[in-house]
């Protein structure tokens, strides 16, 4: 069976930085991971080159617009090659077959009914290129999504009947459990869809710079909305709208976003396919968000990560490995170099590294550097046992995107290898007089270096290669078999001498972040957190209560703030059309998953607020006394935005 992994394509206004690295090194690694199996897999990345974003952000440039897409996109491919990513294809949107198949599309659409003529006026934002209601606005005027002023814009347009497939996206999502990946993201997408779908523009008039109307349509004024244009990227990277289309790849098995398209590509995307008559792809994975020391990244502060920079200091394949193992799928991931370097000395250079020094050091001293398995099995059944476990369990991790419980497990090995070598102590052995126990410990953990190297291998392609050139195997799927499934020894062989994999980092290697930056996320990790309402001195008027916005609210999704202690961060649903986030101190009190789809009560118009470097747009009430706290709730299920009062 086929398997078929995407990314999103990266929009070409800015050079790449490590959220895109992210997204790319985890959909490698899948790659890397099925192709070891055995499976028939395509990968693929691009850029997305088209909108009225790039048109402006060429011109700021001073550069005619196709020059300026070329440049970044050519960033972007080169920045990949260089820590060999193994893409199959990198699709362009200003790619000739692409913009042949979007046509195609939009043809079949029209034809279908699906897509209309009609006018829009609506608040636009162009950061975004999305329209929205002035009900979702911030003081009726700022994008509910990146904070840009928006403007007021009326123009003709072609409309995608997207409420059209309302009924059918939320039959979808129940009957499809694993749809949306990790599953507390499918909350969000559900709930937005049962708030009702407006048909979708899907040209524009005010702008030129994107994918020119089918001919048949003789309407050269219009050219295709972005996201229209973009998504389709999937299918037409495969051939879609050529009459020797190879769709064979399609449906995906995985498409990997950020958390913040998540809405594009699992609601626009499947309603699209539907109308095209194509099969949905299996799953979407939406990750979470970096930031850098506990802060969001921004040119403004100084903080932003560049990926290459950290590759060229570190090495990509530690900085691969860094990113995978640190944070959960689908939760947001913090970049700190003090914890980059532990997981370097700790994990890769001892556990790993030293490893393979030790019993590199004990063949040679042993056994002229040969290295035979002929007696494992007979000195090591219960370490033999106990690997086979840990290898047993891993698919089911990466199959889950869990990569960061796979690592976890994988390591689990290494830990093996090490107490073996420490209980059986190799060079008491030998003065005992016993080397066939003495090399039957070093043949042990050379099997477990061989086979924990080639599940590392997707994450780690260049290093695992390494370590299996010096344990005299190859990794591909016949190893995979070999070793791994079918639970063999590695034959006699020589291992080579190979310089230390991952020398010790003694200090920092980069620049840290901003001083000025540190000193502000400082006060505020100073500054205690209170949930409680707290009785005041002073009296008030009832119109100064009534100044107090307080409304009924479903927490949608709650989790975990990494390296705090008191902190949940929620997205509760106010009826406002899209989610607000409260950062609240009450994880002494709660756990993430009681609170999910209950109700809360909101101080609703509170300044939005930083903590530990997330933005909180609202307070919860709650009471505490020495018993602890509890949230206040409303007595009955009222609906999500009713007001308290």
């Amino acid at each position: 069976m086929s398997k078929y992994i995407t990314t999103p394509i990266y929009y070409v206004n800015g050079e790449a930085h490590i959220g895109h690295a992210y997204t790319t090194f985890i959909a490698d690694t899948m790659t890397r991971y099925e192709k070891l199996k055995g499976e028939d897999t395509y990968f693929l990345t691009g850029t997305d080159e088209h909108g009225q974003k790039i048109e402006e952000s060429a011109q700021k440039n001073g550069k005619p617009t196709q020059e300026f897409a070329d440049e970044i996109s050519a960033s972007f491919k080169n920045l990949w090659d260089e820590f060999g990513i193994s893409y199959d294809k990198f699709i362009r949107t200003t790619d000739e077959d692409h913009k042949k198949g979007v046509q195609k599309a939009f043809e079949v659409m029209y034809a279908k009914g699906d897509i209309y003529k009609d006018f829009y006026e609506g608040h636009y934002c162009v950061s975004c290129e999305t329209f929205f209601p002035e009900t979702q606005l911030i003081d009726g005027e700022y994008c509910p999504d990146c904070g840009r002023s928006t403007s007021v814009i009326k123009e003709e347009s072609y409309f995608f009947r997207l409420s059209k497939y309302e009924d059918a996206l939320l039959k979808h999502y129940s009957n499809n459990s694993d749809f949306i990946l990790p599953r507390s993201r499918a909350n969000e997408v559900i709930n937005f869809v049962k708030g009702g779908l407006r048909d979708l523009s899907v040209t524009r008039t005010s702008f030129t710079w994107g994918v020119k109307m089918p001919e048949s349509l003789h309407d050269d004024k219009h050219v295709m909305y972005v996201w229209l244009d973009a998504l389709l990227n999937y299918i037409t990277a495969l051939g879609y709208g050529k009459d020797d289309a190879n769709m064979r790849y399609w449906p995906a098995s995985t498409q990997f976003v950020g958390k913040d398209i998540l809405r594009f590509h699992a609601i626009y995307w499947p309603a699209f396919l539907m109308s095209l008559d194509l099969p949905l792809p299996k799953r979407i994975g939406a990750h979470g968000w970096w930031t850098r020391d506990g802060e969001k990244m921004s040119k403004s502060k100084g903080n932003v990560i560049a990926p290459k920079e950290v590759a060229d200091v570190y090495g990509a394949e530690n900085l691969r490995y860094f990113m995978l193992r640190e944070v959960p799928f689908g939760q947001d991931g913090d970049f700190s170099q003090r914890a980059f370097i532990d997981r370097i000395n700790s994990e890769l250079s001892n556990d790993l590294g030293n490893l393979l020094n030790r019993i590199i050091g004990m063949s040679g001293k042993y056994s002229e550097y040969e290295i035979d398995s002929v007696d494992v099995e007979q000195f090591h059944e219960k370490e033999l046992d106990a690997m086979n476990t840990v290898l047993d369990s891993l698919d089911t991790y990466m199959e889950n995107l869990q990569t960061h419980r796979y690592l976890e497990e994988l390591w689990r090995l290494f830990s093996i290898g090490n107490k073996a070598i420490e209980e059986h102590a190799p060079w008491v052995k030998m003065k005992e007089d016993k080397k066939d126990e003495a090399l039957a410990t070093v043949a042990l953990v050379a099997n477990i270096l061989a086979k924990a190297s080639i599940m590392l291998h997707p994450v780690m392609p260049k290093t695992t290669n390494i370590i299996a050139d010096a344990l005299n195997f190859t990794i591909d799927n016949s190893s995979y078999k070999e070793l791994v499934l079918d639970k063999k020894l590695l034959k006699v062989f020589n291992i080579k001498v190979v310089p230390p994999l991952f020398p010790r980092v003694e200090e920092l290697l980069m620049p840290e972040a901003p001083k000025a930056m540190l000193e502000e996320k400082s006060k505020e990790e100073t500054k205690e957190i209170k949930t409680e309402i707290q009785e005041r001195d002073n009296l008030i008027e009832i119109g100064q209560f009534f100044e107090t916005s307080l409304k009924v609210g479903i927490v949608v999704e709650a989790e975990e703030v990494p390296k705090s202690k008191k902190l949940l961060k929620l997205q509760v649903d106010l009826g406002e059309g899209s989610l607000r986030q409260v950062v609240a101190g009450i994880r002494e009190f709660y756990t993430p998953q009681e609170l999910v789809n209950t109700q809360v009560c909101v101080v609703a118009n509170l300044k939005p607020a930083k903590l530990m470097g997330m933005t909180s747009e609202g307070m919860l009430l709650a009471a505490k006394d020495e018993d602890g706290l509890c949230l206040i709730r409303p007595e009955k299920p009222k609906k999500a935005g009713t007001p308290i009062g």
